[in-house]
């Protein structure tokens, strides 16, 4: 009996080293492959979004500004919803500029009731409707358990979940009106959990839970929901401390090395949102561990295990 048991993990292991091997090489290849002829896509503005009114949270900074200035030069008619209001006047300065629409600005948190039903009532009130709603808002907290309160979870929660519920519930009879789009912004975090992120993941699994239930909801209204799942993307994330307060630029806030650039990766979000699609995953590496944690969740398991040991010497 013991022979074939030392088989088996022979096997195992030989499986277990090659998977991983070809893991790293394909996440190599995903990385410096994602920008591979997006210039020329980028260039063309997308036509579903010509005269369409979209609401944008989080718009100040990131995937939110980048969504912001490719909307715009699709003719879309934005409103732009964030806290740092000079910084949504600057970027609907540059849109202007350019020669899309003049956006609409609004101060917003997320986390504040009432915010979104405002934002909401002056969009409809400055373009007559609202045909997309995109729930970007969000930040992470990162920590190991032990280091971390409650309420840095519930600060988590605040923003990455009950935000993205604010915004639907506050622009959903107005999306229903139009038969529009909601969009939102998960993660693949939202797939696969890692060590000293288990805040930001469980925001995103929740968030992933809620899209998947309410697009079976929404359907009869004609209401189309898109979830969007980035991996690393550039963007100010990393630059926003626990309290949800940006800080400077330090080794530790720097770009992961997998980040796609944002110009890219927004357009491919867009593209899915025009579609109408149900899920998009974004980023070759991003698709690359979420398949590998649905058919060989063992593997994820054994390689965040080693990388959790590796941070542990460190």
């Amino acid at each position: 009996m013991g022979q074939p048991c030392r088989a088996s993990k022979l096997r195992g292991a030989r499986i277990f080293h090659y998977t991983f091997v070809y893991a790293r090489s394909r996440v190599f290849v995903f990385a410096h492959g994602n920008s591979r002829d997006t210039n020329s896509v980028m260039a063309k503005p997308i036509p579903f979004f010509k005269d369409k009114v979209v609401l944008i949270t989080g718009a100040s900074s990131g995937i939110g500004e980048e969504m912001a200035l490719q909307l715009g030069r699709s003719g879309a008619k934005l409103t732009l919803a964030a806290r740092r209001k000079e910084r949504l006047e600057s970027l609907a300065r540059t849109i202007a500029e350019s020669g899309g629409v003049p956006p609409l600005s609004v101060e917003c948190d997320v986390t504040r009731d009432g915010d979104l039903e405002r934002a909401v009532a002056e969009t409809t009130q400055k373009w007559g409707k609202l045909d997309v709603a995109i729930a970007n808002a969000g930040f992470g907290v990162s920590g190991p358990l032990k280091k971390l309160s409650l309420k840095d979870y519930q600060r988590q929660f605040e923003t990455n979940v009950f935000g993205v519920l604010r915004t639907i519930y506050a622009a959903l009879p107005e999306l229903e009106k139009t038969r529009g789009n909601l969009a939102i912004i998960g993660s693949v975090a939202g797939w696969i959990s890692s060590s000293g992120a288990s805040p930001y993941s469980m925001s995103k699994f929740a968030v992933r839970a809620l899209a998947n239930a309410i697009t079976r909801e929404l359907k009869p209204a004609g209401v189309k929901v898109t979830l969007i799942s980035p991996g690393f993307v550039i963007s100010e994330i990393r630059q926003v401390d626990n309290q949800g307060r940006l800080r400077g630029m330090s080794p530790a806030t720097t770009p992961h090395p997998l980040a796609m650039k944002t110009e890219p990766a927004v357009c491919e979000m867009l593209r899915a949102v025009a579609r109408g699609k149900r899920e998009q995953i974004i980023t070759g590496h991003g698709k690359f561990f979420v398949a590998l944690d649905r058919f060989f969740p063992w593997v994820t398991r054994a390689v965040g295990e080693r990388v959790s040991a590796r941070a542990d010497k460190t």
